[in-house]
């Protein structure tokens, strides 16, 4: 069977954030505690499929939100804007050499740097941009193509560690970095459903470590965001064999309560969708991706527009000729 591929030596796509900032939100919704950036629709058609090689990404994210919503999905009152551009280039290494559980060993080294501008009537008004947290996947599995139920499926799974390289202060409204450590695993998996039809799924988990700086506003010690599921979805069919359209969304569910100090708060999780149109270009030397999402349904977090440009590059290893 015949695939639309982007090329063997895709590993990994991955984290692209509203801009890889982390807000104070005490001043946004009362001592709130919110969640780290995370991947929110960076990664989309064929995102499973790859290979032996070398994979180098840049991925623009800008982001705008008009609306701040509430522990109900209210809308808090007050003028408020939140405008943020994210940017991240991936290099990723895909070996031929060496197998781990069946599949190519695989590792990644993701660099983020952001501008976000805030300017609410809850509290914050300030802006800032630099360099973000830096995210380092020291184990990733890329697995062949396997057959199930003759369709064609492509799988991986990744280990991300999310480093806090970003700038911080607790004095600051608006700050880069999170000052805290992630472990946010992934299992990416593609099933072509029709030779020119596929669908696309990445699925999330989170973990948040202490920031044992938070803002005085807190009077704690510590702060610790919950722990969250997050998914990037996707559909796309192959118009022509350079031209890929579709339909993608992602969503976010926190599962657990932040804590100030050690304790737990109440009504703070945050939840977030969104769907939208996508398409994907080949245009050597790049692949091209570019995608529109409308969020919906937003509780204790902005909510607003996202674009997400992503431009690829892939380096195929060199097949050995036989002598």
């Amino acid at each position: 069977m015949k695939t639309a591929r982007r090329g063997p030596g895709h590993c990994l796509v991955v984290i692209v954030i509203v801009a890889a900032v982390g807000l104070t939100p005490p001043l946004l919704w009362g001592q709130q505690v919110s969640l780290p950036p995370v991947d929110l629709g960076a990664t989309s058609f064929m995102d499973g499929v790859g290979g032996p090689g070398v994979f180098l990404q840049e991925i623009l994210g800008p982001y705008h939100a008009s609306k701040f919503t509430g522990a109900a999905g209210q809308t808090l009152p007050g003028s408020n804007t939140l405008t943020a551009m994210g940017t991240i280039t991936e290099l990723a290494y895909t070996s031929s050499k060496f197998r781990l559980l069946g599949g190519y060993y695989c590792t990644e080294l993701l660099i983020p740097l952001a501008h976000v501008d805030v300017r609410t009537d809850l509290g914050i008004r300030g802006s800032d941009g630099g360099l973000g947290d830096i995210i380092y996947a020291p184990l990733m599995v890329q697995w062949p193509e396997h057959k199930i139920f003759g369709k064609t499926i492509f799988q991986r799974f990744d280990a991300d560690l999310i480093f806090p390289t970003g700038e911080y202060s607790h004095n600051r409204p608006v700050n880069l970095g999170n000052n805290l450590f992630s472990f946010n695993p992934n299992y990416s998996i593609t099933l072509f459903l029709m030779p020119k039809l596929e669908t696309t799924w990445r699925l999330h988990y989170l973990w948040n470590s202490r920031n044992s700086d938070p803002s005085p506003v807190y009077n704690a010690g510590s702060i610790q965001p919950g722990q969250a599921t997050h998914f990037n979805a996707s559909v796309s069919y192959l118009l022509r064999p350079k031209l890929r359209l579709g339909v993608a969304g992602y969503y976010l569910k926190e599962v657990t309560d932040p804590k100030i100090g050690r304790v737990s708060t109440i009504n703070q999780r945050e939840l977030i969708g969104a769907i939208g149109p996508g398409l994907w270009v080949a245009a050597k030397p790049l692949e091209i991706y570019a995608h529109a999402f409308i969020e919906m349904g937003a509780e204790n977090r902005p909510q607003g527009v996202r674009f997400m440009v992503r431009l690829v590059k892939v380096f195929p290893k060199k097949q050995q000729s036989r002598k």
